[in-house]
């Protein structure tokens, strides 16, 4: 049976995100009724492609869309202006009018960008996530954040655009390699964290794939409740970023070659043992976070120095003027925003490291 969470978007509208097993192989019954185009674009990576490109198509044209494909590089290397630059061309070449539509089949990589290619063409087009990975189910897919990456860091240029609609299928996950599928349990355990035992103790078990349906329900439900109360990201939905400003320091540093999650789950350490020398955190809740890290094949620690991490993460979307916002676990279920001074950043991340 599927499961519908509605997660709210703006004054006007909301938008659904159901979750059921084989919904990639009939998208078309939940994205005929909210595009109203004959025309859909289907952006994806080349690990998607020969996977799902397929059922998708035949689903969307049994249902009489015209079905256009576009197909990009995979990686993290790919989530960038010359890609979305790429896609733009794309449509306006196929004549993708205003009533047409795109559909974002694939991990968070092809989320991001192809939802900032669907904000930007002809100033909104409507679009429809399909994620194909745990990290896109549970975090990236929901929201309405889209983005590319500059030179100086990630996510540094993009949109809040919501989808009309978000389809999941867990049968995807059976595709996925495990070092791939522990990109997205790394944001699980960060969602655990931050709502509660239910979440975390089903994470910190390290069996992501056998309770992958419940997960990713909990995971949805949790975002969509915080969307809900902030969904431009002012206060509340800061939380969110747990682990993430030196984690996309890791990753900005590693020149992408380590993964998003993995480097979520070295900030979530790192962060974590930084609570705990500010007095902040207890040690067994530390030792809780970083034996669930590490149950489930992740890492919680970096060669990279106090120093060059603080300067990564000073170029980070989330600093304003000359502070930075810090996500700090005081307990499972309980975290706080901490509004740092930029130069006190190396002083709490070193003792973390």
């Amino acid at each position: 049976m599927n499961v519908e969470i509605n997660v709210p978007a703006g004054s006007s509208r909301g938008y659904p995100v159901t979750i059921g097993r084989g919904l990639t192989g009939n998208c078309a019954e939940l994205l005929a009724p909210v595009f109203s185009g004959k025309k859909i674009a289907v952006i994806t990576d080349s690990n998607v492609a020969p996977l799902y490109m397929e059922r998708v198509r035949a689903s969307l044209e049994r249902a009489g869309f015209i079905v256009i494909e576009y197909v990009f590089p995979a990686g993290e290397g790919s989530k960038n202006l010359s890609t979305l630059s790429d896609i733009l061309e794309f449509l306006a070449d196929n004549r993708l009018s205003r009533s047409d539509a795109l559909v974002a089949l694939g991990g968070g990589v092809v989320g991001d960008i192809a939802g900032f290619a669907a904000g930007c063409y002809m100033r909104g087009i409507k679009y429809s996530q399909i994620p194909t990975t745990l990290l896109a189910c549970v975090d990236s897919s929901v929201g309405g954040k889209t983005a590319a990456d500059l030179r100086a860091g990630k996510n540094l240029a993009g949109l809040f655009y919501p989808p009309q609609a978000v389809i999941i299928d867990p049968d995807c996950l059976s595709t996925l390699p495990d070092e791939v599928l522990s990109d997205g349990v790394a944001e699980v355990i960060k969602t655990g964290i931050l709502d509660g035992e239910d979440l975390f103790s089903l994470a910190e078990r390290g069996n992501i794939r056998e309770n992958a349906d419940e997960i990713i329900k909990k995971c949805v439900m949790y975002k969509a409740k915080i969307v809900a109360a902030d969904e431009f990201e002012r206060g509340e939905r800061k939380l969110l970023n747990l682990g993430h400003t030196v984690g996309h320091a890791v990753e900005t540093l590693s020149g992408y070659k380590v993964s998003h999650g993995h480097a979520v789950a070295i900030g979530t350490a790192i962060i974590t043992r930084a609570a705990v020398k500010l007095g902040r955190c207890s040690d067994e809740v530390c030792a809780r976070i970083l034996a669930a890290l590490r149950a489930c094949g992740l890492p919680t620690a970096t060669d990279f120095s106090a120093d060059a991490l603080a300067d990564a993460a000073i170029s980070d979307k989330k600093r304003s003027g000359d502070s930075i916002t810090l996500v700090l676990p005081r307990g499972i279920g309980d975290c706080k925003l901490f509004e740092t001074p930029v130069e006190e950043l190396r002083g709490i991340i070193k003792p973390g490291l």
